[in-house]
């Protein structure tokens, strides 16, 4: 698609997936976009993520060995989520990876069993859990995402980050990596597990407000995308209060890309490049930080 076109498509499907845009009002907007009720739709196939899309490691790749499991959280709840851990029986760094606000989907449990593959003990949790886990409709996931209690959802995170630095395939400080929503927790976490995380990268993720970075006291990273101005009208601000508050902080802005440019099932919004850098440098930040 053109340049113009495609930039004001995934625009509005931002709108759509993160502000108050309903769906009759979004593909409205999209059809007089596209000029057309086939041309929207083909538009959309290739902004939105496609839960077909293959794996990069598959679930029965021969480095690894994953599979689902269950942990209790704060107040007597319980987690679910994907454990994916390298094949050799070892200890390695543990690392949570958090999900879009799309849930636990079979996209996040890909790049779980990535990080299992780059030699780590790996947690993929399900923050729907407590609210009987992510369904296959993304909008409806969305929706019981906004619906979540985030303090309650907060407690569940420090908790998941103690059940994983716990676990017996777990050595060193434990560290924590999202996408999106799961980027905006990553920020959470920081600030909420004080000196129980030892590394945190986020992943173009709305930021807290800058007056807590005080208390974080983890290794961050983030990982913005240039043309995205709704997560960076937090998010700079934030890296700035960090390393205005002393922090251990490396921010990357990767120019000329999209929110999601590291979500290969997005073909619009996906940029390999931009990807493949910012994996590179989160796999050499968390084994710098490993404690």
């Amino acid at each position: 698609m053109d340049d113009p076109l495609r930039s004001a498509a995934i625009a509005l499907y931002d709108r759509y997936t993160h502000e108050t845009l309903d769906r009759r009002a979004f593909m409205n907007e999209l059809t007089r976009l596209a000029g057309g009720t086939a041309a929207a739709s083909a538009l959309l196939a290739g902004i939105a993520a496609d839960p077909a899309a293959a794996a990069l490691v598959p679930p029965d790749d021969r480095r690894i060995e994953a599979a689902e499991t269950s942990w209790p959280t704060a107040a007597g709840r319980t987690m679910k989520g994907y454990l994916a851990l390298p094949k050799d029986k070892a200890k390695h760094q543990p690392i949570v990876v958090i999900h879009e606000n799309r849930g636990l989907t079979d996209h996040i449990r890909d790049v779980a069993r990535r990080l299992a593959v780059a030699g780590f003990t790996t947690l993929a949790p399900d923050f729907l859990s407590p609210a009987g886990g992510t369904p296959a409709d993304q909008d409806k996931a969305r929706e019981m995402i906004g619906a979540l209690d985030m303090p309650a959802a907060v407690a569940d995170g420090v908790a998941t980050l103690a059940f994983l630095q716990r676990h017996k395939r777990s050595a060193g400080r434990v560290g924590v990596t999202g996408f999106c929503w799961g980027g905006a927790m990553v920020d959470r976490l920081s600030v909420a597990a004080g000196k129980s995380l030892g590394s945190a990268v986020s992943f173009y993720g709305p930021a807290p407000d800058p007056a807590e970075a005080s208390k974080v006291q983890a290794a961050v990273m983030l990982h913005l995308a240039g043309l995205d101005q709704r997560v960076n009208a937090t998010a700079l601000p934030w890296a700035e209060a960090l390393k205005a508050a002393g922090k251990t902080v490396e921010l990357h802005v990767y120019e000329g890309v999209n929110h999601a440019f590291h979500n290969d099932t997005s073909a619009e919004r996906y940029d390999s490049a931009a990807a493949k850098l910012a994996w590179d440098r989160t796999l050499a930040f968390f084994r710098a930080h490993r404690g």
